[in-house]
């Protein structure tokens, strides 16, 4: 039997997942990696760990899988999107720390740009909206405001990457450059419609376009893993940013099919076929995969703290212990008692955009319970998953059927049970949770024949508990309306200089 390694590299932590041919897990290991705050609204990682993390839980899980380098079929990426790297080509070595997606410094250079004009060229060009969630804004700060960064970068000296990029270039010692089509998509440089780098928006940006990677499909053969940290000789056959990669792995190869994941933040992306749909309500057009020289292209939209918001409540507010603790203490109300908390830490997302909203608790009362708080957390995530529904089914034209559900805090069955009350659809979740990997694994299973085709791919998929409505419909919207109100409080709250 031979295995395929999906490496996920994510927000909060880097995990290596080992699938054989079935599609079925075998073996996993998983290290949180450090959150670094230098100034509110800013967040960043250490490249360095983010690599030392990953090398050392793919060495795990082929150690708890029993398996050696050779057995490995192939090896995908799969990575959290918008952090950005840049490195020094010559000797390898990050110029800063990574910015990370949830970081919101560059709020006011997208203020400046969107009075420029240029919003609408951005949008027309990427499918995104001008934000500081984006690579674009975070590679210009580094080249302003890292010494000699400029020059270097001119010279042709400076490498940029999303992670997937960056960790090619340490498995391959260097050799190759690469990002695939997905991530290009989330940087505010990539035209989605000519598949091509675009020397306008580099120029808007002032980023020279020698510090890009070569875009590649997001399965095909790369080249050969040559470090001896992480598999060894075996092919690099898989790249697939995280929100696409769960969109594949849960099969939604087909037009209309959607599905959310719940990781740090919340995800939902509808597969859209081969055209790239426009939004009118400020969701985002991206592209999902290119496969076999064919680009299939998506509609998203993204919550900036989904399950980052449980994490909060244990290590912020110290009011749990462990993360899996949040659902018996939610348990023990059975409602919110009033009480909405919009877990706003890093801005609003889709489709409010506004990186000045900050989190907050409302409805307090003497009678509120660190039970009612819970469950709030729990109702905000759901109920900003919900926002983001009502806009795709506008956008689409069409009511959802059913939604199919991934991530860590999808096994919270509270949160899937208020997410399907809120909803008034069934909610789906998969036996297999982790789909981000598995859609990078299976990525690069496809491009060395581990798997012949997609549809033996969703012959492998199997479904654990679908979760239906139970909530009256009315009380549902009740619950929506009252959230509406509490997210128009927190808007605008904390202006920015974008320095």
């Amino acid at each position: 039997m031979s295995y395929v390694v999906a490496l996920d590299q994510g927000t909060t932590s880097s995990r290596a997942i080992v699938f054989d041919e079935r599609g079925r897990l075998v073996a996993s290991a998983q290290q949180e990696t450090t959150q670094i705050f230098p100034r509110p609204g800013w967040v960043e990682h250490d490249p360095a760990e983010i690599w030392s993390t990953q090398a050392g839980v793919t060495a795990e899980a082929l150690d708890r899988a029993h398996i050696r380098p050779r057995d490995v079929a192939a090896v995908g990426i799969t990575n959290q999107r918008e952090t950005t790297v840049v490195w020094d080509r010559d000797t390898g070595e990050p110029i800063h720390n990574a910015i990370v997606w949830q970081d919101r410094r560059t709020a006011g250079h997208c203020d400046r740009l969107r009075a420029e004009g240029h919003a609408q060229t951005f949008l027309d060009k990427t499918g995104l909206v001008l934000d500081a969630y984006f690579s674009g804004t975070k590679i210009a700060w580094m080249l302003e405001h890292v010494r000699g960064a400029r020059q270097r970068a001119e010279a042709g000296r400076l490498a940029f990457g999303s992670v997937d990029s960056w960790l090619v270039h340490k498995l391959t010692g260097g050799t190759l450059h690469v990002t695939d089509a997905s991530n290009a998509s989330r940087t505010l440089l990539y035209d989605i419609h000519t598949g091509e780098w675009d020397d306008a928006l580099l120029g808007i940006l002032d980023i020279p376009r020698s510090m890009l990677p070569q875009v590649r499909a997001s399965s095909e053969v790369y080249g050969e893993i040559s470090t001896r940290a992480c598999a060894t000789g075996a092919p690099l056959a898989g790249l697939v940013g995280d929100q696409q990669a769960a969109l594949f792995g849960q099969v939604c190869t087909e037009p209309g099919l959607a599905k959310n994941t719940y990781g740090t933040g919340c995800f939902l992306l509808m597969n859209t076929g081969a055209k790239a749909r426009p939004s009118a309500n400020r969701l985002l057009t991206t592209v999902a995969w290119k496969r076999d020289g064919t680009t299939t292209y998506a509609l998203e939209g993204g919550v900036f703290v989904g399950g980052a918001i449980v994490q909060w409540l244990r290590d912020g507010l110290k009011l749990i212990g462990a993360a899996q603790d949040i659902e018996p203490l939610a348990r023990t109300v059975d409602d919110n008692g009033g009480v909405y908390l919009v877990p706003a830490l890093a801005g609003l997302g889709a489709p409010h955009w506004d990186p000045y909203a900050r989190g907050a608790i409302l409805g307090l009362t003497r009678g509120s319970t660190d039970g009612h708080i819970a469950r709030a957390a729990l109702e905000g995530i759901a109920l900003q998953v919900a926002d983001l529904v009502t806009a795709m089914e506008s956008d689409a034209g069409e009511a959802l059927t059913e939604l199919r559900v991934d991530g860590g805090a999808a096994a919270n069955d509270l949160l899937m049970q208020i997410q399907a009350d809120i909803l008034g659809v069934p909610v789906v979740r998969p036996t297999v949770l982790e789909t981000t990997a598995l859609g990078a694994a299976c990525m690069a299973g496809l491009a060395v024949g581990t798997w012949s085709s997609v549809e033996q791919i969703a012959a492998n998929r199997q479904i654990d508990r679908r979760f239906e409505p139970t909530l009256p419909a009315s009380e549902a919207a009740r619950l929506r309306e009252r959230w509406a109100e509490a997210v128009s409080r927190v808007r605008g709250w904390e202006p920015e200089d974008g320095a």
